[in-house]
Formats: structure tokens, C-alpha cells, sequence
């Protein structure tokens, strides 16, 4: 028995050959435009810059580990790591440097434990900071989406997803199951929110603490909280730890951190970066500059001495980071000499050598191509010289 065909309406999908195709593709743009409006479909060419924005996280060494120099803007970011690890730190530096370069930023603090004086120390302009304490986990997300629509924002960071307590928990009685209320909100707003920054260009900064599956008996146990959604939806993933104590004498004045990029979809992932953070000060910007300097040349060190350029930075690694943090000039230009030394040459605008005279040859550019035809762009070609690990 032969089916009846039900009409839908639409015209009868037929395979166009030759000519035809670009006609009928360009009408069914028409169409779509018409009722998407404009921009609804389009070629990648047609956008005028594929370069993905970022902003710096305050630290050298990370940046270079996440291979395009910062946190992509429009982009939804986590951080997570055990208690007293520097994530707070790590994401209000994010925030000093949005706001160095004139961005406006929000912090959603739903921990009720912001430190304003940590804040300024660190460098933000805590007088023009947005800050919002709210009691739910909706009215958090709802304000977080709110801010991210009316494009203003650079970065909003919520500190913490564990924190977002739903509504439901916080009107109950303790001890009330409610099991995934939370990842389901979480997984509401993330759906809400990844339109909305990608056309804002706002970074989402979630910082995010650590739990223990229970029973696990092969593989780490550690798990974060709200559930699978944040995964899937975060373009950048960082594992930050403390690995070992700075100490003056007796006295602890800060931690050695290591962060790994777990998830990285703006560049190769599971790399790593290490870093001071010093307390009441947040990152070492001149520790950062002085160990990659360090590795790559940059700097030389000979027994205990640090020199850049013939001269002396200091004898022994704080004696150096002092030197250099009261020479912010000089901080400056051996950290763009590591940039210099880490960058990769882009193809355009790579010189052509004459081979028989030596000369750069004017308007002539081999556009990345290697002797064979193949074409090489060069990214991440420095991989292998970066000082950071390549695990995994």
C-alpha cells in the first residue's frame, strides 16, 4: 500500500547541478535573510577579522599557554581548583586588565566574600567595578544575562558555581533533597547566555570549586560542582593548584601555582604555566618575566646572578623580581623581547631573501608556503620552546 504525501508547503528538494546551484543558493539566502534578517547566514570571509580578541590574564606565563595571548573574548571561561589555589586571584586580575585597557567589568559575587582592599592591591579600579551580591542562583544568572545584553561589559566573573544556590534549596527545609536542581539551572542559563556573549564579546568568567565522587577506585575522583553543562560550554577550562610555598626566612609570603589548560578551543590544550602569587599583591608579573626570560634566553643566568642585556638584575631570584619591579621600563622591554622570541612570524609578512645577493626582495611574499607547496602558517611553531609543558 502506497503512502500519501503529506503537503508541508515547502518546494520538493531536487539535486541542482552545473549553473543552477549558485542561483538556488543564492536565493535561499535571500530567503533567509528575509526572514532571519541580515547576517543570519553568511560567508567566514565576509567577516571583516578572524583574529579572536582577548584580554590579558595578568600573568606571562599563562598567557603564552593559552596560545593566543589571554582569554578570548566572547567566550565562557572557567576556573576551578581546590580552596586557596588562586582562582579568585587569577579571575580579579582578569578583571585589572579589561579595566587597564578601558573596559567596563562586573563581578557576581555570590560567596558574600569579596575583598575590596585584595582588589585595588591587585589593581582593579574597585570605584567603577559593578558588583552585585545576589541571594539566589537565578537572580545571579538573570542579573549575569541582563548585564551581558546590554553590551557594555568586557569581563563578568561569578565567584563561585558552587554557590548558586536555587531558589527552591534556599526556601526548603535542610536536609531537603534536591537532587540536580542545580545543573539544571546551570545548564538554563549557559544555554541563555553563549548567543549573548558571542555578540556582546563579554568574557564569562565562572570560577568553580572541587568535589569527590564517591567510591571512585580507578582514576581521580575530583569533580566539580553544577553539574556537565559548564564543560560543554566552556571554550577555556584552567586547573589551578598550589604547589609550593615562597618563604622570606621562616615567614610564608606567597605560593608557587601551576595552572593547565584542560580544554583550550582556541589552541592546542593541556599546557601548563607557572607562577608566583604573592600575598597581598596577587601575580608576580616580574617572577613571570624573569623565569621566561630565563628559558628562552632572554635573560642570563650564571650560579645565582641574573643579567639582561650586560646588565645585572641581581643576585638570587627575589633580588632580581625587586630590581625589576622597581624598573617597570626595563620589565617592559625584556617581556616584549619574550614575546618577540615566542610570537610566530606571521606568512604575509614574512621577508623574501634574494639567496644571491641577500637582499629582501620588496613585494614579494612566499605566503606561508614550504618548498614542496605545502602550505605551513606557522601557528604555534615555538611550541616546542615554550616553557610550559606539553603533557598529555
Amino acid at each position: 500500500m502506497s503512502k500519501v504525501r503529506k503537503n508541508t508547503g515547502a518546494a520538493p528538494v531536487t539535486n541542482v547541478d552545473g549553473e543552477g546551484r549558485g542561483k538556488a543558493l543564492d536565493l535561499a539566502l535571500t530567503q533567509i535573510q528575509k526572514q532571519f534578517g541580515t547576517g543570519a547566514v553568511m560567508k567566514m570571509g565576509d567577516k571583516g577579522s578572524m583574529a579572536i580578541d582577548i584580554v590579558p590574564t595578568g600573568a606571562l606565563a599563562l598567557d603564552l599557554a593559552l596560545g593566543i595571548g589571554g582569554l578570548p573574548r566572547g567566550r565562557v571561561v572557567e576556573i576551578f581548583g581546590p580552596e586557596g589555589s588562586g582562582k579568585t586571584t587569577l579571575a580579579t586580575h582578569v578583571v585589572a586588565e579589561a579595566q587597564r585597557n578601558g573596559g567596563i567589568c562586573a563581578y557576581i559575587d555570590a560567596e558574600h566574600a569579596m575583598d575590596p582592599v585584595y582588589a585595588r592591591a591587585i589593581g582593579v579600579d574597585v570605584d567603577e567595578l559593578l558588583i552585585s551580591q545576589p541571594d539566589t542562583g537565578e537572580q545571579a544568572l538573570e542579573i549575569t544575562d541582563m548585564l551581558i545584553r546590554s553590551g557594555a561589559l568586557d569581563v563578568v566573573v561569578i565567584d563561585s558555581v558552587a554557590a548558586l544556590t536555587p531558589r527552591a534549596e534556599i526556601e526548603g527545609e535542610m536536609g531537603d533533597s534536591h537532587v540536580g536542581l542545580q545543573a539544571r539551572l546551570m545548564s538554563q542559563a549557559l544555554r541563555k547566555l553563549t548567543s549573548n556573549l558571542n555578540k556582546s564579546q563579554t568574557i564569562c568568567v565562572f570560577i568553580n570549586q572541587l568535589r569527590e565522587k564517591i567510591g571512585v577506585m580507578f582514576g581521580s575522583p575530583e569533580t566539580t560542582p553544577g553539574g556537565r553543562a559548564l564543560k560543554f560550554y566552556s571554550s577555556v577550562r584552567l586547573d589551578i593548584r598550589r604547589i609550593e610555598a615562597i618563604k622570606d626566612g621562616v615567614e610564608v609570603v606567597g605560593n608557587r601555582t601551576r595552572v593547565k589548560v584542560v580544554k583550550n578551543k582556541c589552541a592546542p590544550p593541556f599546557r601548563q604555566a607557572e607562577f608566583d602569587i604573592m600575598y597581598g599583591r596577587g601575580i608576580s608579573r616580574e617572577g613571570s618575566v624573569l623565569d621566561l626570560g630565563v628559558d628562552l634566553g632572554v635573560v642570563d643566568k650564571s650560579g645565582a646572578w641574573y643579567t639582561y642585556g650586560g646588565e645585572q638584575l641581581g643576585q638570587g631570584r627575589e633580588n632580581s623580581k625587586k630590581f625589576l619591579a622597581e624598573s617597570p621600563e626595563l620589565m617592559v622591554e625584556i617581556s616584549d623581547r619574550i614575546w618577540r622570541e615566542v610570537a610566530p612570524v606571521e606568512p604575509e609578512e614574512a621577508p623574501v631573501v634574494d639567496e644571491a645577493t641577500g637582499e629582501i626582495v620588496d613585494g614579494a611574499s612566499d605566503n606561508g608556503a614550504s618548498d614542496d607547496g605545502a602550505f605551513d602558517d606557522g601557528a604555534y611553531s615555538e611550541a616546542d620552546d615554550l616553557p610550559i609543558s606539553l603533557d598529555g
